[in-house]
């Protein structure tokens, strides 16, 4: 069963949340990133990007050194406060189209993480554990929340509702213009009701962070192994996460652009896909998936409709019902020579948060030979990967909500 713990938060003051909160450091392009350091001063990237103050790029554990300092300075210069008590944070999103998401930001367990209590969908590279899994030994904190889903609780609900009815400790809203309301909990009658029921659930889901969940694993691993006392109860056996409900989840697909046709002509390459797929010229006129199995292409100025040909598909299992999967075992591979997804530099996946029109005019342009449209993932296809031991091809899910870091820090 679950377990979820709450800690001691290290935390922005309420008058600078704003200031520090960042969105990941993978986010960022250079010239945008150098922008927001170089206008203030208290964005948390000063603490990931070390390198900054001293105008030089600086790598491995010599850069994991700096973080240490920088997030040492910072607590030293009053910007981040620790809570005296243990708490769940209680954390609400409000996108700038309306969308809410409402959560609890607890410490998970790497147990029930090793245990496959906490359920994968996605396959991670073992040299990005490692490097992580160094970083985090060598800073001795985490800032950015693995996103975790768990099955509709009608009595958690109820809780995170009453709570929710107080005023925020933090309140504020980014350039992105979404909204985030924080509340510490630390009263414990809330707090055991809060433990009890999570301790009912067999099985919560990774939405978002496999690499980081898998890293804070690893971790865990290694200084069990250095402490001769250790009693499965320190801070370094449990990550950091949101925890939200399944419907609170908003899942986006992230779309296909490939650079060329792999040697062949268009009247060649409609041809060979004519085999597994129904397919008709739509002209001009936008067209986007409205089923499962059925795809939008573009191609030469045209928009096509692909129908999967089902008796020609062989479906084996929860992965071979995705479109993912049936647009790289049909086409991606066999015939546009796409095998590796995650290193081919011939491939790029905009996610469905952009519109058909990006994806043409990135082929109008000639940057792309042909761009594929799909529909997005449904949370229930996403657990039946999990519950089945499988993994999604990369790319699969774009999911929402993102949390900023330096919001909320477990130290360990």
């Amino acid at each position: 069963m679950a377990k979820i713990i709450p800690f001691k938060a290290v935390r922005p003051t309420r008058d600078k949340v704003g200031l520090i909160a960042s969105r990941s450091y993978e986010s960022y392009s250079t010239k945008e990133k150098n922008a927001r350091l170089r206008d203030n001063p208290f964005l948390f990237l000063h603490i990931v990007n070390p390198g900054y103050k001293y105008q030089k790029t600086i790598t491995g554990e010599r850069r994991y050194t700096l973080v240490r300092n920088r997030y040492r300075e910072f607590k030293e210069d009053g910007s981040f406060i620790q809570d005296e008590n243990s708490c769940f944070y209680f954390y609400k999103i409000i996108s700038k189209e309306g969308h809410e998401s409402n959560g609890i930001i607890a410490g998970a367990s790497t147990l029930d993480y090793q245990n496959n209590i906490i359920k994968k969908h996605e396959n991670t590279l073992v040299r990005k554990e490692i490097i992580f899994e160094q970083y985090l030994k060598t800073v001795g904190f985490n800032a950015e929340p693995v996103l975790l889903t768990y099955p509709d609780n009608d009595q958690l609900k109820k809780i995170i509702e009453s709570v929710m009815l107080s005023r925020a400790e933090y309140e504020f809203t980014t350039t992105y213009r979404d909204t985030h309301y924080v509340w510490n909990v630390d009263d414990e009658k809330v707090i055991k009701k809060v433990e009890a029921i999570f301790s009912k659930m067999n099985k919560l889901y990774i939405a978002d962070g496999h690499h980081r969940s898998a890293s804070s694993s690893l971790l865990a691993n290694h200084l069990k192994n250095e402490n001769p006392d250790h009693n499965g109860e320190e801070p370094y056996n449990f990550f950091m996460s949101y925890l939200i409900p399944e419907s609170e989840l908003q899942i986006y697909e992230f779309n296909r652009l490939i650079k060329d046709l792999n040697g062949l002509s268009k009247e060649e390459f409609l041809i060979s896909i004519d085999e597994f797929f129904r397919i008709k010229n739509r002209g001009n006129n936008y067209y986007k998936p409205s089923k499962k199995h059925h795809f939008s292409m573009y191609l030469d100025g045209e928009y096509y409709s692909l129908y999967l040909r089902k008796e020609e598909y062989e479906i084996k299992n929860s992965l071979d019902t995705l479109d993912v999967q049936i647009l790289f075992d049909t086409i991606l591979k066999p015939i546009l020579g796409i095998n590796d997804l995650r290193n081919d530099n011939r491939i790029e996946y905009p996610h469905g948060k952009t519109d058909l029109a990006y994806i043409k005019s990135m082929i109008d342009s000639n940057k792309f030979a042909v761009g594929f449209s799909l529909l997005p993932i449904t949370i229930q296809e996403l657990k039946n990967v999990a519950d089945e031991g499988l993994t999604m091809p990369p790319k699969s899910t774009f999911i929402e909500p993102k949390l900023r870091s330096g919001i909320t820090i477990y130290e360990f």
